[in-house]
């Protein structure tokens, strides 16, 4: 069961970002064309940004909320909760749910950018993210060292530009990347080219895990149904992605070259993970022969070594624990978004750890994340 004594850390959590965060940061030649809420014309908030509206926030910024008021709808900042966007009341809000730490994804840009990459001017783009990065580092994180684990953007449609950000980040305190989980999905070079190898080399050089939120690379395969009038659909397919992502990562080169990458597959669920590793060893010791692919080291041994599945409510999961590998597992709140079980996560934590041996609760749910994102007790 879970320790009374346990920190929870949340892996996946997600800050919306407050009105000024962009207006405070930029320099002034991007006053005009800088993020920046706006009031619409039906008296929702919106982001605009280089003049056009770039979203909003709706099942983003939902917690507290009983799922009948749940919808795709535009919000205003007054009908969130403000934790959502003020860090002391974040804390407060951590205090009532039970949750120690966390590492908190973007919302504006996108979890790893997609918003920023589509900039008219690619100059704004890379100084839109430092600005992203300073205010986490500045102001989000250092209102509490202990409780908020740095997790950065990186300016990926640029490779020299990243690196450049991953070594600036890292000397600041930065634990990890966010970045997209399928990039040739999104028009980019695959996993198994080389073009990726400079900023991996980065991350590893800096010992940043990256954090590969589902959905960075665009919506699940669904019907046209399943992303307008039936939305249930998708947001049940999105771990396919995290599933997409796993295996295009194992069967590449990546951790071969890089043997100190890690790689945290985040919100991507867990339930799926033991058919995967069987299925990716199963077909690996087939067809490894006539493929392009390690033909020495397991996938499931890779997996062992570079890959960590991220659950919220996962009995399946957690269930069937060891056939994944407990060292490998993390929890994950999801405040404020749509999952989440705030302000019962504790609660619903220790019901779903009933089973589990005290020893593997607190790994779960503490300190694999502490040990992946280099982010120890105070």
């Amino acid at each position: 069961m879970l320790p009374i004594d346990a920190q929870i850390v949340s892996v996946d959590d997600h800050v919306i970002e407050h009105p000024r965060v962009w207006l405070d940061r930029l320099p002034s030649k991007y006053a005009d064309v800088a993020p920046r809420i706006e009031r619409m014309p039906d008296g929702n908030d919106a982001w605009v940004y280089e003049g056009e509206v770039a979203g909003n926030f709706a099942l983003n910024a939902v917690a507290g909320k009983s799922p009948k008021e749940f919808g795709l709808d535009p919000r205003r900042y007054d009908d969130m909760l403000p934790g959502c966007h003020d860090i002391k009341d974040r804390l407060r809000d951590m205090d009532l749910e039970g949750v120690h730490a966390q590492l908190c994804f973007p919302n504006f840009g996108g979890f790893a950018g997609s918003v920023v990459q589509k900039s008219k001017d690619h100059d704004l783009s890379i100084a839109v993210i430092k600005a992203y990065n300073d205010f986490i580092l500045d102001e989000w994180c250092a209102a509490a060292p202990d409780r908020q684990i740095p997790l950065m953007m990186v300016p990926y449609w640029d490779v020299e530009a990243t690196v450049a950000e991953i070594e600036r980040t890292a000397s600041l305190g930065a634990r990890s990347l966010t970045f997209p989980e399928i990039p040739d999905r999104i028009g980019l070079p695959s996993w198994h080219s080389d073009h990726w190898d400079p900023v991996l080399a980065a991350a590893q050089a800096a010992n940043m895990p990256l954090s590969l939120h589902f959905g960075t690379a665009g919506p699940p395969q669904a019907s046209a149904e399943a992303m307008t009038s039936n939305f249930t659909v998708a947001i049940s397919l999105f771990g396919l992605n995290s599933m997409s992502a796993m295996a295009e990562l194992l069967l590449s080169p990546v951790f071969h070259k890089f043997p100190n990458l890690k790689m945290a597959l985040s919100e991507g669920g867990i339930g799926w993970m033991p058919y995967m590793i069987e299925r990716l060893d199963y077909v690996w010791e087939r067809h490894r022969w006539y493929n392009d692919v390690n033909k020495d080291v397991k996938p499931s041994d890779i997996f062992a070594q570079h890959i960590y599945g991220c659950f919220i409510s996962d009995y399946a999961g957690i269930f069937s624990r060891n056939l994944i590998g407990v060292d490998n597992l993390m929890f994950e709140s999801d405040y404020p978004h749509s999952d989440s079980n705030w302000p019962h996560t504790r609660k619903v934590l220790e019901e779903a750890m009933l089973d589990v041996p005290d020893e593997d609760a607190q790994k779960m749910v503490e300190w694999n994340a502490r040990k992946l994102y280099n982010f120890p007790r105070s």
